[in-house]
């Protein structure tokens, strides 16, 4: 398990435990609602994943009183069913729309949890998604000691979403 650092922990007053089951509950919530997929999570993961293969990550900045990233890092095959449940028609190749369902689903992760860390979600502020994939890439704040990263499946479709988090100084 990637433990949280001590002064993530502190600075939100949150355990690694506590982050992670929001990180959960915000998944499953958006997966339920949005995507309509009922995700199992596999917390803890038991070793960082920073090697991504056949991939899609979106991901969204958090700036203000906290910082940080939110991704969600999926295979392109289940990128393109999430896509294809959210859109509801098939998707069968990757696409501009399976770019767009994974920002928006790491836009939706990100706002959920800004609203739970900081007071209603006044004091951060969430960046624009960034969507990227390919054959081969290495994403390395996933390995950090203030990085938490769940693994979800959905009938045998695996796929990882990441929270890493610090409080800025006043």
């Amino acid at each position: 398990m990637t433990p949280l650092n001590l002064a993530v922990a502190e600075a939100t007053n949150l355990h690694e435990d506590e982050l992670a089951s929001y990180v959960i509950t915000a998944a499953k919530e958006v997966f339920g609602t949005m995507v309509m997929m009922e995700l199992e999570d596999s917390y803890p993961l038991r070793e960082p994943i920073t090697h991504f293969s056949c991939s899609v990550t979106g991901m969204v900045g958090l700036a203000g009183a906290y910082s940080g990233i939110l991704s969600i890092h999926c295979p392109h095959e289940f990128a393109m069913k999430i896509t294809s449940n959210m859109l509801g028609m098939d998707v069968e190749e990757m696409s501009a729309d399976v770019h767009d369902a994974l920002g928006e689903i790491a836009n939706m992760l990100g706002g959920y949890v800004k609203q739970i860390i900081s007071k209603g979600g006044l004091d951060i502020n969430l960046s624009i998604p960034t969507v990227i994939s390919g054959e081969e890439y290495t994403i390395n704040f996933m390995s950090d000691s203030d990085c938490v990263s769940i693994p979800f499946t959905y009938d045998g479709g695996r796929f990882l979403v990441g929270l890493k988090l610090k409080k800025e100084s006043a």
